[in-house]
C-alpha cells in the first residue's frame, strides 16, 4: 500500500476521533493484518516472559495488548453495521473467521494460561484491589471456558469450530440484511388510506431513496412496517407486508438461513459438550445473574401463564371490534396491530398517529439529555465542528457536573440503505484508566423514518421508549469509571446489561418529563394534561400481546440451545416448542429463527434472550426506589445508581451491585405489577 494507512497512523484529530473522511474500504484488510501481527507479538512476549508471572506482567499486560486491533475493529464493525457496502461485506466474510481463530488460539496458548493460572493460584498472597481481584478471577475463568485445559485434537477442533461459527454467524447477518434491502413494496396513494400524513411522507421519501417509479414505498424496516400494520386499511396489503416481514431469512436460495441456524446450533452444542457442559444453555448461563438454565426458565414460566391469559382476553376484545365492523373473518396475526389501535382509540381515546404529533425527535433527544442532567449532572454540547461518519449523524461532547470532558456521544437516528435493522448502542472507543485515562466515544443507532425536507421527524410511543432504552445503554458506556478495559461500560452479563437501558425507559413517558418536552411539532403547545392521563392509563394496554410475542422468542432461543442434539429441521423444532407452550395462533413470535439476529448473528444473546425479562424485573424493582423516595430524580438514589450500576462496569458481581444500589435483593413480583399481569388480591 503506497499511501499511509490512516487506520494505523496516530489520530491527531480532536478527542482522537477516527479520521472518517480519510478511511477507504481498501485500508481495512491491511490494517487488520498489521494489527493481528502486532497482537500476536504482544501475546508471545507475555507468554514467553522469562520473569516469574505477576499481576502486572501478565494480567495488566493482557489488558493492554491488542490496542491497535481494538481501534481498527472499532471503526470497521461500527461502519459495517451502519453503512454496509458490498466491499465491507466481503471484508466481513473474510476477516470474521480469521479473528475467531486468532482469539481462540490466544485462549488455548499453554504458556499464557500457565502464567494466568500461576497468578490466580497465588491470589491469596497478593495485595489486590477489589477490581483487580475480580479481573483476575474473570480472566482465569474465561481461559477455562474457552478450552485452555483441552488436550490433543480437541484443541484444534475448538479453534476450527470457532472459525466455522464466525463464518456462519456473519453469513446469517448478511442474509437478513440482504432480504431487508431487496424488499420494496411499491404503493400508490390510495393504498395508504388510514396512515398519518407523517407516515405517508416517510413512504414517499422511501420511494425516492429506492429510486422507483411509484410515488410511495415500504421496506422491511420496523419503522416502515409498524405504521402500515397499525393503520393501513387494506387487509390484503397488510397480510402481504406482514408475511414478507416474518419470512426474512426463510426464502429458498442464497439468503436462506434455515440450514445455517441448524449448523450454528450443532456447533455450539458440540463446543459446549467438549468443554464439559451438558448443553450450550448450561455453558452460556454459568456466568450470568441467573446462574443456571432453571432460574431463567422459571422466570419465563412465571410470566408466561398470566401473559397468555391476558392475550386471550385481548384477542377476544379485538374480535368484537372486527365483528362490529362487519368483518367476516377470524383475527389473524397480520390483523392484530390494526384492530388493537382501533380498540385503543375506543377505550382510551388515544390515536397513536395523532399522539406522535407531540413526540418530535428533537424534543425527545432533549428529554433524554435532560433526564441525564437531572440524574447525573451531565451536559450535552453539540459539536458541529467534529467529523462524523455520515451526514445524518450528530456529535455531542458530554461534560460532567464539574464541566470536565466525559465522553463523545454520536446519534445516528434515521434508517437508510446499508444500515442493519433494529436499534443498538456501540462505541468507537471504550473507557479505561490502565495505561492512561481514556474517555469513551459512544454511538446510538436507530432506524426511525427520515422525514422529507422541511418536515419534522415524529416518533411513536414505542420509538420514544426505544430512544430512551438505547440512551440508557449509552450512559452505561459514557459514565463508566473503571481501570480495566475488559470490565468497562457494558461489558457485563447480558441479564444485567439490560438494566441500565430498561430502567432509563421509565423516564421516557413519565408525566413530569412529558409536560416539559412533549410539544406539538407545529404549534409548540404542550401535550394536554388529560392526554398524559390517558397515556398513563393505557400503559398496560396490549401487554398480553407484547409479552407473549417476546416470551415466545425467548422460549425458542432457550429451548433450541437446551437440546442435547441440534435439530435438523429448525422450523419444525420451532413449531414444536410453540405448540408445547400453547402459543396463541393469532400472535407470531417477535423474532422467528431465520432472522433472529440477537442469537444467530453472534452468540452475545444466544440462550440469553431471556435477559430482557430478567433485567425488566430488576428495572421495575429499581425504579420503585425513586418512587419510594417521592422524586423520580432523587439525588441520593441517583448517586447509588451511578456508583453501583452506570459507572461500575463489571468491577463487582452483578447481584452484589444490584444489592448495593437497592439495599436488598430484587423483588421479582415487581415485574408482574409493572406489566399489569399481577393477580388482584382476593
Amino acid at each position: 500500500m503506497d499511501a499511509p494507512n490512516p487506520l494505523l497512523a496516530e489520530w491527531r484529530t480532536r478527542f482522537g476521533l477516527p479520521p472518517f473522511s480519510a478511511i477507504e474500504p481498501n485500508y481495512y484488510r491491511h490494517a487488520f493484518d498489521v494489527a493481528l501481527r502486532e497482537h500476536e507479538a504482544e501475546i508471545a512476549a507475555i507468554a514467553d516472559n522469562p520473569a516469574p508471572p505477576t499481576f502486572e506482567n501478565t494480567i495488566d499486560a493482557l489488558e493492554l495488548a491488542g490496542q491497535t486491533l481494538t481501534r481498527v475493529g472499532g471503526v470497521f464493525w461500527n461502519l459495517a453495521g451502519t453503512d454496509s457496502t458490498a466491499d465491507l461485506r466481503a471484508i466481513e466474510r473474510d476477516i470474521s473467521p480469521i479473528l475467531a481463530r486468532h482469539f481462540a488460539t490466544i485462549s488455548l496458548n499453554w504458556g499464557l494460561f500457565a502464567r494466568v493460572a500461576a497468578v490466580y493460584e497465588s491470589r491469596q498472597l497478593l495485595t489486590l484491589s477489589d477490581e483487580q481481584a475480580r479481573l483476575l478471577e474473570l480472566t482465569y475463568k474465561s481461559f477455562l471456558r474457552s478450552g485452555a485445559q483441552l488436550s490433543g485434537a480437541d484443541r484444534e477442533h475448538c479453534v476450527e469450530m470457532a472459525e466455522q461459527l464466525a463464518s456462519l454467524e456473519m453469513q446469517f447477518a448478511q442474509n437478513v440484511l440482504a432480504d431487508e434491502e431487496n424488499y420494496v413494496m411499491a404503493l400508490e396513494e390510495a393504498d395508504l388510506a388510514g396512515l398519518s400524513e407523517a407516515a405517508k411522507a416517510a413512504a414517499a421519501q422511501t420511494a425516492k431513496d429506492k429510486n422507483i417509479s411509484a410515488r410511495f414505498a415500504l421496506t422491511l424496516s420496523r419503522s416502515s412496517v409498524e405504521p402500515f400494520l397499525s393503520y393501513g386499511q387494506r387487509r390484503d396489503l397488510r397480510e402481504e407486508l406482514f408475511d414478507a416481514w416474518i419470512a426474512r431469512g426463510a426464502h429458498d436460495g442464497e439468503t436462506d438461513n434455515r440450514r445455517i441456524v441448524s449448523e450454528i446450533l450443532e456447533l455450539r452444542r458440540r463446543r459446549a459438550q467438549m468443554l464439559g457442559y451438558r448443553t450450550f444453555a448450561d455453558y452460556k448461563l454459568e456466568p450470568t445473574m441467573a446462574g443456571a438454565p432453571s432460574a431463567a426458565l422459571n422466570l419465563l414460566d412465571k410470566v408466561w401463564a398470566p401473559a397468555r391469559s391476558r392475550a386471550d382476553e385481548e384477542c377476544a376484545a379485538l374480535q368484537k371490534v372486527a365483528d362490529a365492523e362487519g368483518a367476516n373473518f377470524r383475527i389473524k396475526a397480520p390483523d392484530w396491530r390494526y384492530y388493537a389501535e382501533k380498540l385503543r382509540l375506543r377505550e382510551y381515546d388515544l390515536d397513536q398517529s395523532a399522539l406522535a404529533a407531540f413526540f418530535q425527535l428533537e424534543n425527545m433527544i432533549a428529554a433524554a439529555f435532560y433526564c441525564a442532567e437531572r440524574l447525573f449532572g451531565l451536559r450535552f454540547v453539540p459539536r458541529l465542528d467534529l467529523p462524523a461518519y455520515h451526514p445524518d449523524v450528530r456529535v455531542f461532547e458530554v461534560l460532567d457536573r464539574h464541566g470536565r470532558h466525559l465522553a463523545l456521544f454520536m446519534g445516528d437516528y434515521y434508517a437508510r440503505t446499508g444500515k442493519r435493522s433494529g436499534a443498538w448502542m456501540s462505541n468507537f472507543r471504550g473507557q479505561r484508566k490502565l495505561g492512561g485515562e481514556m474517555r469513551p466515544i459512544v454511538v446510538n443507532v436507530m432506524n426511525f423514518s427520515k422525514p422529507s425536507p422541511g418536515s419534522a421527524a415524529l416518533l411513536s410511543l414505542s420509538e420514544v421508549t426505544t430512544l430512551f432504552h438505547e440512551f440508557g445503554h449509552a450512559l452505561h458506556g459514557m459514565l463508566s469509571d473503571v481501570v480495566y478495559p475488559s470490565m468497562s461500560g457494558t461489558a457485563t452479563p447480558t441479564d444485567f446489561v439490560e438494566l441500565p437501558s430498561q430502567l432509563y425507559e421509565h423516564w421516557a413517558l413519565h408525566p413530569e418529563v412529558l409536560q416539559k418536552f412533549a410539544r406539538h411539532h407545529e404549534t409548540g403547545a404542550p401535550i394536554p394534561a388529560e392526554m398524559i392521563e390517558r397515556v398513563t392509563a393505557a400503559r398496560h394496554f396490549n401487554q398480553g400481546f407484547a409479552t407473549v410475542e417476546y416470551c415466545a422468542s425467548a422460549y425458542v432461543d432457550f429451548l433450541l440451545h437446551s437440546r442435547p442434539a441440534a435439530p435438523q429441521d429448525v422450523a419444525g423444532a420451532e413449531k414444536e416448542i410453540l405448540r408445547d407452550i400453547r402459543m396463541p395462533e393469532e400472535i407470531v413470535m417477535r423474532h422467528r429463527s431465520p432472522h433472529f439476529s440477537h442469537i444467530f448473528a453472534g452468540d452475545g444473546y444466544a440462550a440469553g434472550y431471556y435477559s430482557y425479562l430478567w433485567s425488566e424485573a430488576l428495572d421495575a424493582d429499581g425504579f420503585a426506589a425513586f418512587e419510594e423516595a417521592g422524586d423520580i430524580f432523587d439525588s441520593a438514589v441517583a448517586r447509588r445508581l451511578h456508583d453501583y450500576v452506570y459507572s461500575a462496569g463489571n468491577q463487582r458481581d452483578p447481584n452484589e451491585a444490584y444489592r448495593l444500589f437497592r439495599g436488598r435483593k430484587p423483588e421479582f413480583d415487581a415485574l408482574l405489577r409493572k406489566k399489569g399481569l399481577a393477580r388482584a388480591p382476593a
